[in-house]
């Protein structure tokens, strides 16, 4: 009976996700403290994706006008923007980890309490690599220094951006951080190692559940939707097998990654995550390389932090990317000074509704 349950659980979940977006995180407990996280990126149309360098001691600002947070960022980070507005996904030299992904259902607070800084949804992840080095004490400063995060449309578009946020370490933790009704969920610990999209993420667990009983070794479900991905990545990265080779490990992880992953050409009309995978990214955080494999160009290459200039005063890099360029191996020399990269802003009209 308990089966049958979860079953008519399992296709309701699925019904009213049947339009959700698309990206899947994994995170990959080895052994020896190697933790390696991974994503997949899927999008409609190209993203104008850049590699970038940011050292430590750069001024930021949450760009969502008054009361906006500001801060002096204590770690360098390697990271990749999207649509010139964002910072879709990164890792600093601590080896925390930020995945931004699609939620279709995410409901950000309506206002601002007098105790929290306002910052701009664009800027969520940077917030993060910039301040803290793991899950542990970014959730502790939600808590003694909250942030109001606020959204601003799609570049190009009147869809106003929703987003949940992963966060993993160096020693596996992690978090995922979700809006819901107006107020920030928190579901935190080593565990929450898998996270697409719609739904929210207690009904992604439940769907999950279901599939473990049926056993991922004689079915498991195939679809680009958000539930079969998550059944899917959640039964590989349990099932591959554990490893203290680097190497080895993030090949594993590319493996699940590539079995989540949208063929090219693939789109669904009114929905543009459920779409082409871009790029798939793999950060290793116990030895800081970040992996970025473009599936347009087939570019796998990496970013190894423990050989770059992270320092105060040195200067904000970037990859060049989009002009036919084909990179592999470490490409950290590759890397040419930039002027600062600017976080879409929040529009005026959108701040004139918080108070």
């Amino acid at each position: 009976m308990a089966s049958r349950n979860w079953f008519f659980l399992a296709l309701g979940l699925l019904a009213c996700t049947a339009n959700a977006e698309a990206c899947t995180r994994v995170v990959y407990h080895g052994d020896d403290g190697l933790n390696i996280t991974g994503r997949t990126m899927d999008w409609k149309d190209p993203m104008n994706t850049r590699l970038w360098l940011f050292p430590a001691g750069l001024r930021q600002n949450g760009g969502a006008g008054k009361d906006s947070a500001d801060w002096t960022s204590r770690y360098g980070s390697v990271v990749v923007t999207s649509l010139n507005a964002a910072v879709s996904d990164g890792m600093n030299q601590k080896g925390l980890v930020a995945n931004m992904l699609w939620l279709n259902t995410s409901k950000y607070p309506d206002h601002c309490a007098a105790d929290e800084k306002r910052l701009v949804i664009s800027a969520w992840a940077q917030y993060f690599l910039d301040n803290f080095a793991t899950v542990k004490e970014a959730l502790a400063s939600l808590k003694s220094h909250p942030v109001c995060l606020i959204s601003a449309p799609i570049p190009g578009t009147d869809r106003f951006t929703t987003l949940h946020l992963s966060l993993s370490d160096a020693s596996g933790d992690s978090a995922i951080l979700e809006y819901v009704d107006g107020k920030l969920v928190v579901h935190s610990g080593r565990q929450y190692q898998v996270l697409t999209n719609n739904p929210e993420y207690p009904q992604q667990l439940a769907v999950a559940k279901y599939w473990e009983q049926i056993g991922g070794t004689r079915f498991l479900p195939g679809t680009n939707q958000a539930p079969d991905r998550f059944a899917r990545a959640d039964f590989y990265i349990h099932a591959i097998p554990k490893t203290a080779n680097n190497q080895l490990g993030v090949a594993e992880v590319f493996s699940v990654l590539n079995n989540v992953s949208v063929p090219m050409g693939i789109s669904t009309p009114g929905h543009p995550n459920i779409s082409t995978t871009r790029w798939r990214v793999v950060a290793d955080q116990k030895n800081l390389r970040y992996y970025f494999n473009s599936t347009s160009s087939l570019d796998l290459f990496w970013v190894n932090l423990q050989k770059a200039d992270l320092q105060p005063g040195a200067p904000v890099r970037i990859l060049p990317m989009g002009q036919g360029q084909t990179y592999s191996g470490d490409v950290l020399s590759k890397f040419v000074p930039s002027k600062p990269f600017h976080f879409a802003p929040v529009p005026p009209e959108v701040l004139a509704a918080y108070h």
